[in-house]
């Protein structure tokens, strides 16, 4: 599933195109993906000029002017993929692709939504309204901005049993942070991610605080991190899985201390670490 940094890339690569664009026309292939579509409200963004592109979490906001001013909320699930094309106002739209599933014109920009397991999502909400949306009440801290810090990850890991990777993952405490970059930040801050979170001492929790936001920030300016589904709204790659130093490199040998990376599985999901400097 795309996580913070490719969400944020796409975020950055869609903004210059559509903001200040009026949206022309809205074409919905099919009336739900994860959930059912407001058709109506989705439609109503039509002859309406896109006034910004946003990120909350893994969710994009792309905001419209006029009455109510809204937001149409989307998520790319597991396997979504927005892309834009360019075009002139009188070129011919071009063929639908396998699983595309909607289209917002905006005139000489195209945006599309390709989903192959639907797992995405498209809503609207008016701003007013927007923080009390279903699908954004409940979120978290952003963890690259202000009030996150190593106090922050002291005070929610107090009496908690579960381990300091589930804590970075858990998206009602903080956002965005996925199973890799999870990994990838218990390794920079030298601590193993199975650890009881109320375990952390002061330093270790400002370590992993800063780790958190270096490999959010490197993966960013990476244009994040493409293994299967995940491209940019260019179709371009992101290029930080050459910068993992733990992810899917179990058995390998650590860059820092040259002990093995280890692999275990919680839940459905792989945890990486190194048994030699992750304490």
């Amino acid at each position: 599933m795309p996580e913070l940094p490719e969400v944020e890339t796409v975020r950055r690569g869609a903004e210059p195109h559509l903001c200040g664009r009026t949206l022309c026309k809205v074409e919905l292939r099919r009336d739900d993906l994860r959930w059912p579509i407001p058709r109506k409200l989705v439609m109503g963004l039509v002859n309406r000029r896109c006034t910004a592109v946003e990120r909350r979490s893994k969710y994009l906001l792309l905001r419209f002017d006029g009455p109510a001013a809204p937001a149409a909320i989307v998520h790319l699930g597991m396997s979504g993929r927005l892309f834009i094309d360019s075009l002139q106002t009188h070129d011919v739209r071009p063929e639908w692709r396998l699983h595309e599933h909607w289209r917002m014109d905006f005139g000489e920009r195209l945006l599309r939504l390709v989903d192959p397991r639907r797992f995405g999502a498209l809503d609207v909400s008016n701003s007013d309204a927007l923080s009390e949306h279903k699908l954004l009440r409940g979120l978290g801290q952003e963890p690259l901005e202000q009030g996150f810090s190593g106090g922050f990850l002291q005070k929610i890991s107090r009496q908690r049993k579960l381990s300091v990777k589930s804590l970075l993952m858990d998206g009602r405490l903080l956002v965005g942070v996925g199973n890799i970059y999870a990994s990838e930040a218990c390794f920079r801050a030298s601590v193993r991610p199975r650890r009881s979170a109320g375990s952390l001492t002061f330093a270790e929790c400002d370590a992993l605080a800063d780790a958190v936001r270096a490999v959010l920030t490197s993966a960013i300016a990476h244009g994040g991190t493409s293994f299967r589904d995940y491209v940019g709204v260019h179709e371009d790659q992101g290029f930080f899985a050459r910068e993992l130093q733990v992810y899917e490199r179990e058995g390998e040998p650590c860059r820092r201390c040259n002990a093995r990376i280890k692999r275990t599985t919680d839940g459905a999901r792989s945890t990486y670490w190194c048994a030699g400097c992750q304490r």
